[in-house]
């Protein structure tokens, strides 16, 4: 790594350690290589791990581990990391995606933008596969990265109040499907049609992060036969 970890208070009972600067895929390994020794070392001391982009949030019991024991517990670990060279359980997720301007609202404001007309721009979205970063927002919600450049775009100024489930959508560098119907932000380009989180499947999130996801594009009649819904956005 050529950047030089931090550690950050925050809270009584946690530390993040800020391990990258910037968004890259090749964070994700080192950032699962840490949690991975985490777990190891705070062994029945650690309450949760929570990956991102550039960081890991290490939640530990305060009641058997003060502020400054963690924290050299933290700056041991950084001191031999080293990066996993044993099989992972990362996993490749197929799924399948019906790209249409019914269910991809945004699609007709991002031809303007971008000057492409739909279907390359969702040539270019399936063209990639894309890491999950992190997971948040919502219970199963991925961050997945990065987008071709040409596709990066910013949030919407004001967020939709209902977005359906699974649409697909995207934001600035990365890409995701709402699980559920909640309010949302993104440009939405598509509508998918596998259950990504249940809480009664373990772990309940589908995607997880380290894992790889390709978009698969379909028609209408088999995003229908699938199970998908055309339930109209609210806009």
């Amino acid at each position: 790594m050529s950047f030089i970890p931090r550690l950050e208070n925050a809270g009584m009972d946690a530390w993040l350690v800020r391990l990258f600067e910037h968004i890259d895929e090749a964070n994700i390994d080192w950032i699962q290589a840490l949690a991975r020794q985490c777990e190891k070392s705070f062994a029945g001391q650690l309450i949760d791990l929570v990956p991102s982009y550039t960081t890991l949030l290490v939640h530990y019991d305060c009641l058997q581990l003060d502020a400054d024991q963690a924290r050299e517990k933290l700056w041991a670990l950084l001191g031999q990391l080293q990066l996993d060279a044993s099989p992972t359980q990362q996993q490749l997720h197929e799924l399948p995606i019906w790209y249409d301007p019914q269910v991809g609202p945004d699609l007709p404001r991002l031809e303007q933008l971008t000057g492409l007309d739909w279907q390359q721009l969702v040539a270019l979205h399936t063209q990639s596969s894309y890491r999950v970063f992190a997971l948040g927002f919502a219970p199963g919600f991925a961050f997945m990265g990065r987008l071709p450049e040409r596709l990066q775009q910013p949030r919407l100024t004001t967020p939709r109040q209902q977005v359906p489930a699974n649409s697909l959508g995207i934001a600035e560098q990365q890409t995701a499907i709402y699980p559920n119907a909640s309010p949302g932000g993104w440009n939405l380009i598509g509508r998918g049609c596998t259950q990504l989180f249940d809480p009664q499947r373990q772990p309940p999130s589908l995607l997880q992060v380290g894992d790889t996801v390709h978009f698969q594009p379909i028609s209408k009649a088999e995003f229908l036969r699938l199970g998908g819904n055309t339930e109209e956005i609210s806009l």
